[in-house]
């Protein structure tokens, strides 16, 4: 069984849709490549990135198909409610999901091809990058923004906000890879705990949590010591996953 839902913006691309996701395999021009893969498609009426999702575990392909809704599904409807309130995201176009006896098996999700300038993770990777301050400043208004409209990011890490320079002073933020997300009130630690996975220095972590107490009217020293503790939890974390990995594979 195969099911193909189309943004209604763009109904009358459902059979190009179609067909460019039948024969997915075939393209090769691939955007990201590794666990799920992304391609960029042109069709006559627009340039598409379109993300297929590697087919889950028999348990997660069981609950994907009758109990929760899948990564293509939730990708859909997560860029389509983040547009409804005011954030950018490459827009959502369609997704295909295709299911068997045994569950889900493949999935997709389309969305239009952004030309962005940079990823945020360069200007969080390189010390001297031009207007960092700047970026940086605007980059934690964009996060103030999100956390006031209710939205948990999840995954809210530097290879997952684009940005487009739009001008010398200013920049336009662009979420992507938005299977995990959460609509509800955040309190001021979970805002902290929001941003610990873009991997700041103790500088960096300083200038955000100075935009972001001159925003929201904390003490400055309250969203520092919660920042830079949450970051350093989260890298110490993630290191130590990474070290285990690696003995275990050398074993």
């Amino acid at each position: 069984m195969q099911k193909l839902y189309v943004h209604t913006k763009y109904t009358s691309l459902r059979e190009d849709l179609n067909n460019v996701i039948t024969y997915f395999d075939s393209y090769t021009e691939v955007v990201q490549g590794g666990r799920n893969t992304i391609k960029k498609i042109e069709t006559k009426a627009l340039e598409l990135n379109i993300k297929s999702y590697k087919i889950p575990k028999w348990f997660n392909a069981i609950a994907y198909a009758y109990f929760r809704k899948s990564k293509a599904e939730r990708s859909f409807n997560y860029a389509s409610k983040l547009i409804q309130l005011g954030i950018k995201t490459p827009h959502p176009i369609a997704y295909m999901e295709q299911k068997n006896i045994l569950g889900l098996q493949k999935s997709f999700y389309v969305c239009e091809h952004l030309n962005f300038d940079f990823e945020y993770r360069e200007v969080v990777d390189t010390p001297i990058y031009k207007n960092r301050e700047e970026i940086i400043k605007q980059f934690t208004e964009f996060s103030f923004k999100l956390h006031n409209l209710g939205i948990n990011f999840l995954d809210h890490s530097p290879g997952n906000t684009l940005v487009k320079e739009v001008n010398s002073k200013q920049y336009e933020f662009y979420l992507i890879d938005l299977n995990r997300m959460k609509f509800e009130e955040m309190s001021i630690e979970d805002r902290m705990f929001n941003l610990r996975r873009m991997w700041m220095s103790k500088r960096m972590i300083k200038e955000v949590a100075k935009h972001y107490s001159m925003l929201s009217n904390e003490p400055f020293d309250k969203l520092h010591t919660l920042l830079l503790n949450f970051s350093k939890d989260f890298k110490r974390k993630k290191l130590r996953k990474k070290f285990l990995k690696k003995k275990f594979l050398n074993r």
